[in-house]
């Protein structure tokens, strides 16, 4: 695909991002910084200062040496390290024709791993298989601005390759680095935030989302990289950062979680965290940015949203892997959060070189107890209720509403995932190819709608009158209104009417976790005409419907649970294919889900209605899940 056919989409990505702070109905206010006068003034001259300086790296040499854990990650790292001298270096390839992202990051990741390993070792085969890549993508035509996350994050690469080879490089080695980061990298962004950008990359500086922290952070890093040596042009961009950053940051506020998931949590953070700790060990201070409300609290985010087995509440575009990645490091050294050290640790299988970095050793071996077993998030409007910490057969429950116009949103208001015994019960799809064609097209008439994954039909929600229009408002913002927790019981109520105000007058619906090994689900209804009602729930369990139709038991290798309807008496269960509705759109690009059932409730002529499904172990039923089967507005 030639550039030139990417300028519809970026025209449509262009209106939408640059609209959302409008959009957004619970914009957070933005605060002004307060910057000096000469905002390099304490700049550290030599090199490498970019994350650590040269003390720091001794200092973490002596403590791999007398710690088993540091020893293990670095010998990981040192295979890691020989392994990619082998390899060849990364060539320009745009395989999709819209992103060079795989190629950027792949050179930040041989860079920051051979970067380590020089700092630690001093070996010169490191830095001489360095110079291989960085030559390489020195010589790209660019680093395609046109998707300016290839962008921010090449410049990332560049930016530690060469401070922490500063010293190995010879005078035409660092002129060639520079003059590839200079180029392709800094003056590129210089021309989007004077809004003189030339192919749709002037809109990304101050958006609210990922694209923020990645391309502003990425582009900070290099300019701290060479500040000493372009001290007007490092200072301009230095300044750019710091005042974009908090269009984004405040979105981690109040409480610390992130509205495009925590899949996008993971990438926003990351990016966030490295300009942080750039500018703290560079200039020694991070001029407030890490004091912007929530930003304290978004250490615990990942650990609530990842369940018993580390498998993430995955709503919006994001997969369902564990939420984590070496920032948590950094964070709960920041904000002093062992918990949130213990949980990181657990989940690094192959070390990378900020694990090594930032790995804090006396916070991991705190004795600390476990937080409560449910939480709530504002704004972002999720909630987690678990019946245990630290043990894998424990049940989880991920539950939200929130907003149908936060970046990489699907229709999912309302939606839910439930683990037990090790097991994935009930679950989210993720997202669609991110190029099929109006995927981007998110109005209230938008492309992006037609896509199974996207609609609400596609999660576990209900969905009112279904036709071939998006079926919840995609502008929608709705809060959970109500929210409890004690012990092994938590309860949440949503006020999910803004998603179907065209169709209902009042939409509610409320999760409940009883006694640790029960959930009740209550929606309540009430249609402005006799409507057709849908109530779905996707699995991967062969489902067995009994009790005439009234009963599913959903297996999962040699593990069950029952799920039970409760009211009302005329509904029965049916289970379907992951597939839209006869009535939905159906372009050819929506995923198979292949191997995905859809359990279903369907009634007729509903105007004021309430279905209650408990699901519960098989020959097992908890009494007191009987104080939930009355109006959610006494619980």
């Amino acid at each position: 695909m030639k550039q030139k056919s990417l300028l519809p989409l970026l025209m449509t990505l262009v209106l939408f991002w640059g609209l959302m702070p409008v959009l957004l109905s619970q914009e957070a206010k933005v605060p002004e910084m307060t910057l000096p006068e000469n905002l390099l003034q304490t700049l550290k001259p030599e090199h490498p200062r970019l994350h650590a300086g040269s003390a720091d790296f001794s200092d973490l040499k002596k403590r791999i040496a007398t710690d088993e854990t540091l020893k293990i990650w670095y010998a990981q790292l040192v295979e890691k390290g020989d392994k990619i001298i082998e390899e060849t270096p990364s060539i320009f390839i745009i395989p999709d024709g819209i992103r060079l992202l795989s190629t950027s990051r792949r050179v930040l990741d041989r860079i920051s791993t051979l970067g380590i390993l020089y700092q630690l070792d001093g070996d010169a085969k490191y830095a001489e298989r360095a110079w291989k890549e960085l030559e390489a993508a020195s010589q790209f035509p660019n680093w395609n601005p046109s998707h300016f996350l290839d962008v921010g994050e090449m410049t990332y690469a560049f930016a530690l390759g060469y401070d922490w080879f500063y010293k190995y490089w010879n005078y035409d080695q660092r002129r060639i680095i520079k003059s590839a980061l200079l180029e392709k990298g800094l003056c590129r962004a210089l021309m989007a935030y004077d809004g003189r950008a030339v192919n749709g990359e002037s809109w990304f500086p101050k958006v609210p989302h990922n694209w923020n922290q990645v391309c502003n952070g990425g582009i900070g890093m290099g300019a701290l990289a060479i500040a000493d040596e372009e001290p007007k042009l490092s200072e301009y961009i230095l300044r750019h950062v710091i005042n974009n950053l908090p269009y984004a940051m405040v979105h981690f506020g109040p409480d610390g979680a992130w509205n495009e998931g925590p899949g996008y949590w993971g990438y926003a953070s990351m990016y966030n965290i490295a300009i942080l700790s750039g500018l703290e060990s560079s200039l020694g201070t991070d001029f407030g940015l890490s004091n912007i409300e929530g930003f304290s609290k978004t250490v615990l985010f990942p650990r609530y949203l990842t369940g018993p087995f580390n498998r993430s509440f995955n709503y919006a575009d994001g997969g369902d892997g564990a939420t984590g990645g070496s920032q948590l490091f950094w964070l709960a050294k920041k904000y002093n959060q062992p918990l949130a050290a213990q949980y990181q640790k657990q989940l690094v299988k192959s070390a990378g070189p900020f694990d090594l970095l930032w790995y804090p050793v006396d916070l991991v071996k705190e004795k600390v107890p476990d937080p409560p077993l449910a939480v709530y998030y504002r704004t972002v409007e999720v909630a987690t209720m678990r019946s245990a910490w630290n043990d894998e057969k424990a049940w989880f429950i991920g539950f939200k509403a929130g907003d149908n116009k936060a970046n990489h949103s699907n229709l999912d208001l309302g939606s839910f995932v439930f683990d037990a015994y090790g097991k994935r019960f009930v679950m989210d799809l993720g997202a669609n190819n991110y190029n099929v064609p109006g995927y981007w097209s998110t109005g209230t008439n938008g492309a992006r709608w037609n896509y199974y994954r996207m609609r609400a039909e596609g999660h576990n929600t209900i969905v009112i009158n279904p036709g071939k229009a998006a079926d919840q408002d995609p502008v929608a913002f709705t809060k959970i209104i109500k929210f409890k927790e004690k012990g092994t019981t938590a309860s949440a109520v949503a006020d999910l009417t803004p998603a179907y105000s065209t169709n209902a007058k009042s939409v509610q619906r409320g999760i409940a976790m009883v006694g640790g090994n029960t959930v009740v689900i209550r929606d309540e209804v009430k249609a402005d005409v006799p409507s057709q009602l849908y109530w779905f729930l996707h699995t991967r369990a062969q489902v067995n419907l009994s009790g005439n139709k009234k009963i599913a038991t959903l297996t999962i290798d040699s593990e069950k649970i029952v799920a039970e309807i409760v009211s009302p008496a005329k509904a029965k269960f049916t289970v379907m294919d992951a597939t839209p509705l006869q009535s939905s759109p159906n372009p050819k690009e929506n995923n198979k889900n292949d191997g995905i059932r859809k359990l279903s409730i369907s009634l007729n002529k509903v105007t004021n209605e309430q279905i209650v499904v408990e699901i519960r172990p098989v020959n097992t039923k908890n009494t007191d899940a009987k104080k939930f089967n009355k109006p959610l507005s006494e619980w």
